[in-house]
């Protein structure tokens, strides 16, 4: 991508999170360099709402979607939606998708009343999703269905070695 092919909005974020994390781009128009920025700026509490700006204006899909993937599991609850709705409509849905998933691992993890949820729902969660339960929210009933009917064996295994 040529420098005249960097939308202003980019280079100007860009700048500011140079600023923010005290990290220079050797080249703007390498998606490799931004990718190194982006990652020191996730690192950073002060430097993300620069990144979200980042994100609104990166012309690389896929790596606005990487982006928003981590942080999703930075930002607090309330703030998923702004940076899922900051990605183009055509590379939302995993983030998305994230986005839900991570509010119902915080809300198995703590504790907080969740309906006991079947085999078809646990079905449709990701295998990331099943996996992390297991090894951060042993809630016994969501186990138990793991164990039955976990997407995979090493769910399912995982589940059954969780319950005792």
């Amino acid at each position: 991508m040529a420098d005249a092919e960097i939308p202003r909005e980019l280079r100007d974020a860009v700048r500011r999170l140079e600023g923010l994390v005290g990290t220079a781009v050797s080249d703007v128009t390498d998606s490799h360099a931004r990718w190194e920025l982006y990652r020191a700026a996730l690192a950073s509490d002060d430097a993300r709402p620069g990144l979200l700006s980042a994100v609104v204006a990166e012309p690389d899909d896929a790596l606005a979607s990487a982006v928003v993937g981590e942080a999703l599991q930075l930002v607090p609850r309330a703030d998923r939606e702004t940076w899922v709705q900051a990605l183009a409509p055509s590379v939302r849905a995993f983030s998305e998708r994230r986005a839900r998933e991570l509010g119902t691992l915080e809300d198995l993890r703590s504790g907080a009343e969740v309906p006991t949820p079947g085999p078809e729902l646990v079905g449709g969660w990701s295998d990331w999703l099943q996996l992390r339960i297991v090894a951060e929210a042993p809630n016994a009933s969501v186990l138990r269905i793991l164990a039955e009917s976990g997407r995979t064996k090493r769910i399912r295994r995982a589940a059954a070695g969780a319950l005792g």
